[in-house]
């Protein structure tokens, strides 16, 4: 008996094709002004269907950055849409840090006065953002013509950057070379800054160093010394452009007049002290809790410590040690008032003289050493 044909007839084939065919013409009759749309792609299936017998679309880049918010004014100004918008975006994610918000507070409040001090003049300082950012955008973003202070850390072998942009830097000279209130100050825009301008700069800037430094005291000892000053933000690379950064913007107001400060520092700066910097804050304790100190100190007069009275010594060989047997003498050089020393954990604390006390070997002291405490 002949086997039954599975091939489907031509009549079934043709009915196949002319059905794909009115699809495809709805579709281009639906484009936009007119436009020819592209032909979607089926994903056929093993019967030659699409996935549930049902033909899948594959979605194209306009349906895709319009699933992802992106339209095409965005790449008519010469922006990135797609996939490229996600991968070169300028948003930098990265943990908080508690910590590092109330040294900036700090150093808001200590500015203001040394401003006022530097200045001779009504000073007010604000914390206008803390944000991170990509050095590399961020060198990018500086309005020029600016002054770029680089400064370094001392005990964390890096560096970070103070940005003084040029509103600030006519209000200062400004002022400290006596210029009257209510009173812009002149700029001439084009030129270079001359010496007087970038000294009296830096005067300020080695006052924002030491505030700085007053600021972070209470958290870490740190020493910020300044480096140089450029004018130039090429000149002033001290991160990769990909690298991540803490950003703080600070308002500096005088009167009428005023501008900004920027201090950016790397996190590669940071990172010796991110684990203090994680931390919360609880008041002006900055991440420490007193009451337990107070009971951790009291409680170390108590500890029970092992002491060591310590007739004689005696230097010997390795090769004398290995040699001793049994009922071998050791001559040692102590007199019964020869003075004994105490030591505890090796370091000597006191010395005496032997005796006894209730049936007991005792140790008279009569002096107390006081190097331990240096050691310790």
């Amino acid at each position: 008996m002949a086997e039954p044909s599975t091939a489907e007839s031509p009549e079934t084939d043709d009915l196949d094709k002319d059905q794909m065919a009115a699809e495809w013409a709805a579709m281009a009759e639906g484009g936009d002004d007119g436009d020819e749309a592209p032909a979607p792609e089926i994903a056929e299936g093993e019967d030659g269907d699409g996935l549930g017998g049902q033909p899948t679309r594959v979605l194209n880049q306009d349906e895709i950055d319009s699933l992802l918010g992106f339209d095409e004014s965005d790449d008519e100004q010469g922006g990135k849409n797609g996939i490229l918008s996600i991968v070169n975006s300028t948003l930098v994610s990265y943990e908080r840090l508690p910590m590092l918000e109330v040294v900036f507070d700090r150093m808001v409040r200590l500015l203001t006065t040394s401003l006022r001090n530097f200045t001779s003049d009504n000073v007010e300082v604000s914390l206008d953002g803390l944000n991170s950012v990509r050095f590399g955008d961020y060198l990018n973003s500086i309005p020029l013509p600016a002054m770029i202070a680089v400064f370094k850390a001392e005990e964390w072998d890096d560096f970070g950057l103070i940005t003084i942009d040029s509103a600030l830097i006519y209000s200062v000279v400004d002022v400290l070379l006596g210029g009257g209130r209510g009173t812009a100050p002149i700029r001439i825009e084009g030129r270079p800054y001359t010496t007087i301008e970038r000294n009296l700069v830096e005067r300020m800037i080695n006052v924002l160093l030491v505030d700085l430094t007053a600021a972070f005291e209470p958290l870490t000892p740190v020493t910020f010394r300044f480096d140089r000053l450029e004018t130039n933000p090429r000149f002033a690379t001290i991160a990769r452009p990909a690298n991540a950064a803490v950003l703080a913007r600070m308002r500096v107001d005088m009167d009428d007049r005023g501008g900004n400060v920027e201090l950016i520092m790397p996190y590669a700066t940071l990172e010796p002290i991110r684990d203090l910097l994680l931390q919360m804050f609880w008041g002006e304790k900055f991440g420490r809790d007193s009451i337990w100190e107070t009971h951790l100190a009291g409680e170390l007069w108590n500890a029970a410590v092992e002491i060591e009275a310590v007739l004689d010594e005696r230097v010997m060989t390795l090769r004398d040690i290995a040699e001793l047997r049994i009922g071998d003498t050791l001559a040692l050089h102590a007199k019964p008032d020869s003075a004994v020393t105490l030591r505890c954990g090796g370091i000597a604390m006191a010395s005496g003289v032997m005796g006894q006390a209730d049936g007991k070997v005792a140790v008279c002291v009569n002096k107390a050493y006081r190097s331990y405490r240096k050691r310790a």
